[in-house]
């Protein structure tokens, strides 16, 4: 008996000792095999999240933020307590003990998954377990899985410390909202930084893994909060916080962001526009895409957000005052159902239409609820009842009132107020289809400190100030002019203003003069400064297409220009903002300046990437300099142009603003420059003018070029107001000075009409004193016509009128005028 019952257990002793050893050897098997080739754990301890990009003004200030996932990184010692302990709670009890796996936690879910019936099937995962999941395996429900997260788990809690891992944890996670991590949701539910959260906050950032897109503050409130309450309550269980918190944070209401409770973080930056969309796109390029959405870059930008706001109302201002002289109503294309005006403030909210545009006052989208005889009824958005536009502010409309509207319509309105500032009327606005854009830099450092690139970013994204390649017509003129200057030309130099016919493979070309008449030999100051178009062509003749083409692609209008006489006129295309960059170099003296919108870029450890002023200051570190004395500043800039022919071509400008095809439409308190430019049936108008430390430059035309109206618009009369309204607070800003007379030359005065010398005391409208190169004299007698055929008696307009008595270069006094005829004229260029 003794010997059966010694078997019997020794029998039962060896079938467990094998069955532990088998059980041993499967699981060994298992590890062996699920072991091998799996991803290295050991690089998240070099882990680099993805984070936010944020752009700064000048003073500081966020203005735009750009991420794919909206994350914003926070180490595990600036995480407070409060938060780690909401997530262990919810997440993982034990994780403080564990080695990795919690046996005990899988034991449970699966005694809970049997008991239920395969109904109730929680996870068991432990947080380590969670980071192997998010960063190395992936989310597939698979044994294959699993296993594979444990093995990394246990590896990874020899390989890191448990405030490593929940760092990793609480800065990868996503709990909804395209918020990811725990400083990122505290942001975007609370706007609060984690350590002004209070517990029942932290629970409820703690309840969102467990559904994030599931678990909305509004939508599903009665689930969140029965889920943060459970936390709250392990909470307590677990001895983070006393059963006194835990009462009193339990009846508290959830309160978030998405629940108007509290202000949005958006809300407190200005809403995007094309500065920092434009950055958006060139740091993507710059550094890649991907490096910029989650690099964590710190982007100082070079914005003056004064002066972007001038920028944007001048523009939108001219375009709204064009749009509503054509009369016509095309509104925003949007109509509510009739089903939905019944709650019309809610159906109004979800239309996509801009709400970014101020021009004395916001507009603000608006629907039409009644169209009556004298009055619109509209209900605007958040403006409490229905409100009136009067049939007196349509007026500008053309047609049958009643035509222009149905009720549904989506709108927008705008007030109009007293001088007491209260409210007169609403007044209907629609955005024109009319675009342009505006540009303004810094012509020493090349800081752009406003751009516009339309009405509305919120309706065109489409930047046309960078984007947008159009025809500069006259505005490019001043490049011809420039290369003649520094070919042995001078402002006094006579070209022909006379008819030219032109043989292309398109067929006979014969450009015309804007005013369609020709003024014989003129200089070339009065050439640019009424924008002859056949003094013009005749000048770039003379001086070479090849010429003019590389110092067009020099000062960077283009990349590859081709040598063809039309492009003296400016038909080739280019855009705003290469333009505005070119002529800064006109107003800097000849030195070469690269537009930026960023002073700087820092990577997400504070390293400076990229510095846009590459200058040395040599006195910088000097902590003893003598009393007045500032820091040397040495520029590396190159020149690229003559100082003496900047000077003149900057003279000759002037002279486009003071009595020229600008005169009427730009005066400002400081000497300034700049040049018009109209293209053929005015398809697009610009303006782009300089005084000694701003260039500013506006364009205007339809996105599909379209004619803007024949003789009434003009580069001047469209752009030159907008330039006017934004320089009038520049130059209070930045304020202006005399352009700086460079070394080398020697002034002249010069009868502006006929090119002949005249004494130095001279005044007159006639009179204007033309900066020589030293060596140079004013050569009288030549006449330049680009060796084009001309015909005799052409019917002549003779600006100079009479004749006038003159002291001559050999002190002798002599008549000049009128103007010289075709029979005194001789042909050729200088080589």
């Amino acid at each position: 008996m003794l010997r059966f019952i010694t078997s019997f257990f020794g029998a039962i002793f060896t079938l467990i000792t094998l069955g532990l050893t088998m059980i041993a050897l499967s699981v060994g098997a298992v590890l062996w095999i699920y072991g091998r080739d799996l991803p290295s754990h050991e690089a998240l301890a070099q882990y680099t999240p993805a984070t936010i990009s944020r752009i700064y003004s000048g003073e500081g200030r966020i203005i735009d933020e750009f991420a794919q996932e909206r994350r914003i990184f926070a180490p595990a010692e600036e995480i407070p307590d409060l938060i780690k302990q909401a997530f262990i709670s919810a997440e993982d009890k034990n994780f403080y003990s564990h080695s990795g796996y919690d046996t005990r936690g899988i034991i449970a879910a699966g005694v809970e998954a049997v008991q239920s019936g395969g109904e109730n099937l929680r996870g068991a995962s432990t947080i380590t377990q969670q980071v192997m999941k998010n960063f190395l395996l992936g989310g597939e429900r698979r044994i294959e899985r699993k296993v594979k997260e444990i093995i990394l788990a246990t590896r990874l809690e020899e390989t890191l410390s448990k405030e490593k891992i929940l760092e990793l944890y609480l800065n990868e996670i996503f709990l909804g909202q395209n918020s990811y991590g725990v400083a990122a949701a505290a942001q975007t539910y609370f706007n609060k930084p984690l350590a002004e959260l209070e517990p029942h906050e932290a629970a409820m950032l703690a309840s969102m893994p467990q559904a994030p897109s599931d678990y909305h503050p509004v939508r599903r409130k009665d689930r969140v909060t029965e889920r943060r309450n459970y936390v709250l309550r392990e909470m307590k269980e677990n001895g983070y916080i006393t059963e006194a918190v835990y009462l009193a944070e339990r009846e508290k209401p959830l309160r978030s962001v998405q629940n108007g409770d509290f202000e949005s973080f958006r809300a407190s930056l200005p809403p995007r526009d094309y500065f920092t969309d434009e950055i958006r796109r060139q740091l993507s390029v710059e550094f890649g895409e991907g490096e910029f959405f989650s690099g964590g870059m710190s982007v100082r930008a070079t914005l003056d957000a004064e002066m972007q706001q001038a920028a944007a109302e001048a523009l939108r201002w001219q375009l709204e005052t064009y749009d509503r002289n054509l009369g016509n109503w095309h509104g925003t294309g949007k109509t509510l159902p009739e089903e939905q005006l019944a709650d019309w403030p809610s159906a109004l909210s979800s239309v996509d239409v801009a709400r970014d545009v101020v021009l004395e006052h916001p507009w603000l989208p608006a629907v039409v609820l009644e169209v009556a005889d004298q009055a619109l009824t509209v209900g605007i958005e958040g403006v409490d009842g229905e409100q009136q536009v009067p049939r007196a502010d349509i007026k500008w409309l053309k047609g049958d009132f009643f035509d222009n509207f149905t009720r549904g319509d989506v709108v927008h309105v705008r007030q109009v107020t007293d001088d007491n500032g209260d409210l007169r009327n609403w007044s209907l606005r629609q955005i024109p289809k009319v675009e342009g854009a505006f540009m303004a830099m810094d012509v020493n450092s090349g800081r752009v400190i406003a751009i516009q690139g339309g009405f509305s970013y919120q309706h065109s994204v489409f930047n046309r100030a960078t984007q947008a390649m159009r025809q500069p017509g006259s505005s490019f003129k001043p490049f011809v002019y420039a290369s003649a200057l520094d070919s042995g030309y001078t402002p006094a130099t006579i070209i022909v203003d006379a008819p030219i016919e032109v043989n292309t493979p398109q067929g006979l070309w014969r450009p015309q003069n804007a005013s369609n008449e020709y003024y014989g030999p003129t200089p070339l100051r009065t050439g640019i400064e009424r924008s002859r178009n056949l003094m013009t062509i005749r000048l770039a003749q003379e001086v070479g297409m090849d010429v003019v083409a590389e110092y067009a692609e020099r000062f960077g209008v283009y990349d590859n220009m081709g040598p063809y006489l039309a492009n003296a006129l400016g038909s080739d295309e280019t855009t705003l903002y290469k333009m505005v960059a070119a002529y800064a170099m006109f107003a800097n003296g000849g030195e070469r300046v690269e537009p930026t919108l960023v002073d700087r870029v820092q990577d997400r450890f504070g390293n400076t990437v990229y510095s846009h002023d590459p200058r040395a200051c040599v006195d910088c570190d000097v902590a003893d300099l003598p009393p007045g004395t500032a820091p040397r500043i040495i520029s590396t800039r190159t020149r690229i142009m003559n100082a003496v022919t900047a000077y003149q071509l900057t003279s000759m400008l002037e002279g486009v603003v003071q009595r020229g095809t600008a005169s009427r439409y730009v005066n400002l308190p400081v000497p300034t420059a700049g040049k018009t430019g109209t293209t053929n049936d005015a398809k697009d108008v610009w303006f782009i003018g300089f005084t000694s430390n701003i260039v500013a430059g506006c364009f205007i035309g339809y996105d599909n070029p379209t004619p803007l109206g024949g003789g009434r618009a003009s580069g001047g009369a469209m752009c030159g107001p907008v330039f006017q309204k934004f320089m009038e607070q520049a130059v209070e800003k930045y304020g202006g000075g005399p352009f700086k007379v460079p070394e080398g030359g020697r002034f002249i005065k010069i009868d502006r009409f006929t090119g002949a010398r005249l004494p130095d005391d001279a005044t007159g409208d006639n009179v204007v004193a033309e900066f020589f190169r030293d060596g140079q004299e004013p050569i009288f007698g030549i006449t330049f016509d680009g060796g084009f055929a001309m015909g005799a008696n052409l019917p002549l307009v003779d600006e100079a009128r009479s004749s006038k008595q003159v002291t001559t270069t050999t002190g002798k006094q002599g008549v000049v005028g009128p103007k010289a005829t075709f029979g005194t004229l001789s042909s050729g260029g200088l080589y």
